[in-house]
């Protein structure tokens, strides 16, 4: 084999990134193509590159599909939770979930309230992006009759949508991160835990305080009653609905593998669409494969719920395998490794290595644009410091989420912060200072990293440090021996 090739220099680098973030900026901003074609483009300028520094197309192309297969768990569960949304939905599961959201509505605690619907409306469909378009802009309709500041609004609203993106065992970017962690997704939610939890809490005691600080007008909720009548309307709500969340959420804490879970979940939400919707079996098994699709005449209730189902992921599972290419062929020409033995000389301890994990994945941001390119500078650029300080993989995963996932809001020319923008109708330079459930996330994380809390070793470390003790054990039972004869 020819293994004529170097490492691409700096400037090399340099090149690349610079070139990375020009392409999404045109593709994606300028032009507004979808942004799996940016990616690929992206291809064409990283491929050259290899070839230069005496790389063989063969060793690019295999770099590429090594990259891919490595995310292919990845993609297997996206699928199996596309049918899962699609059946949850038309079963009711979901839709319940969201009355239930909605019918804790507080005049007097706005804020803490829309956090609460827009985090639990994202924990239940996985998707940030869905949770701001629907329940979040229901919740900018009910916080402009009551005279609050947009931007304000718009920062609740965002941060809770974000935990269920973050948090969610539906979210594609939870998913994704723990395929590319190398870690089981349940793993990578319990170890997630340990720092939304208080940020969760903390965010509800932020908003809760500026709510009692700022006066508002009587306002209605006209709005979330009419959204809670339609939701009724169109489905059997009731407490039964949540038995088939409960049944996942007990074999995953099982350790039962997911792709399995999630798809016996699915047929649960069939037999549910059938038994308490009224749907046929058939059209219910169709709904697995093609997801919900109903005409309410309410657009609430279809832009909310007309989701779900395989196809409905095919466009994601597109963009993560072109992605998860490009992270192949950075890889393969020695870009991650180069960027990665700059973080590992400064990166001597837990402290530094979370600060350069969250860097890199605001790096992916910044440069690419996605959240799904965050994840993988973050997991690609920092792995091996983990592995080298015998650190855990699910504290990668955690912190990546933290730099990457959560990130993505910030930046006004990623996805996230062009979406959210749009839709909310708050620039993103003035929604972020409020964007308080991400800003803790981080800083907790920081203080983790630095404090040493909940940066688990992993097997390697405690099987290092027992063969030492039984060394030191044999090597003292050896000497009282020598010592007695």
């Amino acid at each position: 084999m020819d293994n004529n090739y170097r490492l691409p220099t700096g400037k090399e680098i340099l090149f690349i990134l610079i070139a990375f973030m020009i392409t999404m900026f045109v593709v994606v901003i300028y032009l507004e193509l979808p942004i799996q074609l940016a990616l690929l483009l992206i291809w064409f300028i990283i491929i050259p590159v290899g070839l230069k520094i005496g790389h063989s197309y063969n060793q690019l192309q295999a770099g590429l599909c090594k990259g891919i297969y490595e995310g292919m768990e990845a993609i297997l569960v996206m699928i199996s939770i596309g049918a899962l949304i699609g059946t949850w939905i038309a079963s009711g599961i979901v839709p319940s979930i969201i009355y239930a959201g909605l019918h804790i509505i507080n005049p007097t605690f706005f804020l803490v309230t829309a956090f609460i619907i827009c985090m639990v409306t994202s924990l239940a469909t996985g998707t940030s992006f869905g949770s701001a378009g629907t329940a979040g802009i229901a919740m900018i309709g009910v916080g402009t009759s009551f005279g609050l500041p947009l931007a304000l609004v718009a920062g609740a609203v965002i941060s809770g949508c974000y935990v269920g993106d973050k948090m969610s065992p539906l979210s594609d970017t939870t998913v994704m991160t723990a395929s590319l962690s190398k870690v089981d997704l349940f793993d990578h939610i319990k170890s997630m835990s340990f720092v939304s939890i208080p940020s969760i809490i903390i965010t509800l005691i932020l908003f809760g305080i500026i709510n009692l600080t700022i006066k508002s007008k009587d306002g209605s909720l006209a709005q979330a009653e009419k959204a809670m009548g339609q939701l009724n309307d169109q489905f059997n709500i009731s407490w039964w609905m949540v038995i088939p969340l409960i049944v996942v959420i007990v074999l995953l804490a099982l350790k039962i593998p997911s792709v399995p879970v999630i798809l016996f979940g699915s047929l649960l939400g069939v037999i549910w669409a059938v038994w308490f919707q009224g749907i046929p079996f058939v059209e219910s098994i169709k709904i697995l494969y093609r997801g919900n699709d109903i005409s309410s005449g309410v657009p609430f209730i279809d832009n909310l719920l007309n989701r779900g189902g395989i196809t409905f992921m095919l466009e994601t599972v597109l963009l993560v395998i072109i992605a998860l290419g490009i992270g192949g062929l950075m890889e393969a020409i020695g870009v991650t490794q180069k960027i990665s033995d700059m973080f590992s000389k400064w990166a001597s301890d837990p402290g530094r290595l979370t600060v350069t994990t969250l860097l890199a994945g605001i790096f992916g941001n910044v440069f690419g644009g996605a959240a799904y390119v965050s994840l993988l500078t973050a997991t690609k650029m920092t792995e091996k410091n983990y592995d080298k300080l015998k650190i855990k993989r699910t504290v990668l995963s955690r912190n990546t989420e933290a730099g990457g996932t959560v990130t993505t809001p910030m930046v006004p020319w990623s996805d996230g912060g062009v979406f959210m923008a749009t839709t909310l109708g708050v620039s993103t330079i003035h929604y972020v200072p409020f964007l308080w459930y991400p800003i803790v996330v981080i800083i907790i994380s920081i203080i983790y990293g630095f404090k040493g809390i909940f940066m688990w070793k992993s097997d390697e470390y405690y099987n290092e440090e027992n063969m030492e003790t039984e060394n030191g054990l044999a090597n003292k039972d050896k000497n009282k021996n020598i010592v007695s004869s």
